[in-house]
């Protein structure tokens, strides 16, 4: 308190000081007479007037018409009594403004200031920020739906619900966006994203054709692409991811955590492709890293009771989520005969530069066993139970011997 009531004093003593400045230091000699005063405006004036003229700004009828009238005005004026023109110092104006604005100042302080802000700046003010973004973002919300037509506006709330990771309310929120969304590739990716996410992973159907259109719009959307080459994984369709993360390369700075992610997604695709990665590619990315990646490993394996209920089609995922998230953070897929599986979930395997297993300390790792492929489970997929480990795990043991109901 007793610092802020020393600023503000400084501050008013500044201010009266550049105030009362031309009169505190103006030599005493300094005087220029009204005819000295004129005499430079009008010399100006003709100044401006002939740059005017060359600069085919005015037309000669008119350049002649305005000289004339500043030669008439110089007449009039120099007829006047040469006055000197001297500033005198107001002493009781600057008096009274010296005693009048500290009490003003305090006056406003105390009617409209609050003191205890001063010592509650840490306290529950900044402890209520998250409940007043929620209560801003109620409000909105509130407020959209007596303007259903304010595309921009759902927009923007389905942005803010996205940054409070509510997820479902926020691809909603896409939805009544419409229109809005159709020119701007960012927003229909981040729409293709949540989506996705909603169905457990799975990018087929709405999620496609968002990234599809956001491609459209703009074929080098950054987000865009990765979305697609991460579909295109998905799916199995390695040739198709790597021509869109390769596309993606030079977009991503060299040395850069995205540019180390980027890289390990084209290496597993090669790999997938029975491949090695060219060094081209890894030396355009930059994103070999000396440091091991964080990842979870272990094994998976199927239950001899349940042998008889998988065919040789069957796809195998192997998924880690953040605890408490429908989200996962990596994901690896393989064909059932490839069981018993030895496998590695790191960044490689993300399906979003924003979630990648590296950021997490801990995750639930599950196995399933599906028929159609599906990210999202259904009524007859084969599980493991789901386990709670620390990101850098190793040995993880998961045995399918369930069926999900």
């Amino acid at each position: 308190m007793i610092g802020f009531l020393a600023a503000g004093a400084l501050t008013l003593v500044l201010v009266l000081v550049l105030l009362f400045r031309p009169f505190l230091f103006k030599k005493s000699d300094a005087h220029v007479s009204r005819r000295q005063l004129n005499t430079a405006i009008y010399r100006d004036q003709v100044a401006r007037l002939e740059q005017d003229r060359a600069d085919n700004m005015i037309a000669e009828p008119g350049y002649v018409q305005a000289r004339a009238e500043l030669q008439r005005r110089v007449i009039d004026d120099t007829r006047d009594a040469d006055d000197a023109a001297i500033v005198r110092a107001p002493k009781k104006t600057m008096l009274a403004l010296g005693l009048l604005l500290p009490v003003a100042a305090m006056s406003i302080y105390l009617l409209l200031g609050s003191p205890a802000t001063l010592d509650s700046v840490n306290g529950p003010q900044r402890a209520a920020t998250a409940q007043d973004m929620d209560r801003l973002i109620a409000n909105l919300a509130m407020k959209l739906e007596k303007e259903p037509d304010n595309l921009q506006g759902w927009a923007m709330l389905a942005r803010s619900y996205k940054m409070l990771g509510r997820n479902i309310e926020a691809e909603q929120a896409f939805v009544r966006a419409g229109s809005f969304l159709d020119n701007d590739a960012q927003l229909l990716a981040i729409y293709a994203e949540l989506a996705a996410t909603n169905a457990n992973g799975d990018f087929s159907g709405k999620p496609a054709l968002l990234i599809e259109k956001a491609l459209r719009v703009d074929p080098q959307n950054a987000m865009a692409l990765w979305l697609a080459g991460t579909a295109a994984f998905r799916k199995n369709q390695f040739d198709l991811a790597l021509r869109v993360w390769e596309r993606l390369l030079p977009q991503v700075e060299p040395d850069s955590e995205d540019a180390r992610m980027l890289q390990q997604a084209i290496d597993a695709a090669y790999a997938a492709l029975g491949k090695s990665a060219p060094q081209g590619a890894a030396a355009q990315a930059g994103a070999k890293s000396t440091a091991a990646s964080p990842s979870v490993s272990g094994r998976v394996e199927l239950d001899a009771a349940l042998q008889g209920k998988v065919a040789p089609g069957d796809t195998v995922m192997v998924i880690a989520r953040v605890p408490g998230s429908r989200m996962p953070i990596a994901v690896l897929r393989v064909r059932v005969t490839e069981l018993p599986l030895s496998f590695t979930l790191d960044d490689s395997l993300a399906m979003s530069p924003q979630a990648r297993i590296s950021t997490a300390s801990s995750v639930e790792v599950e196995a399933r066993i599906s028929k159609s492929g599906m990210a999202q489970a259904e009524p007859g997929d084969l599980v493991s139970a789901v386990q709670t480990v620390k990101v850098g795990a190793n040995g993880v043991a998961l045995r399918v011997n369930a069926v999900r109901p």
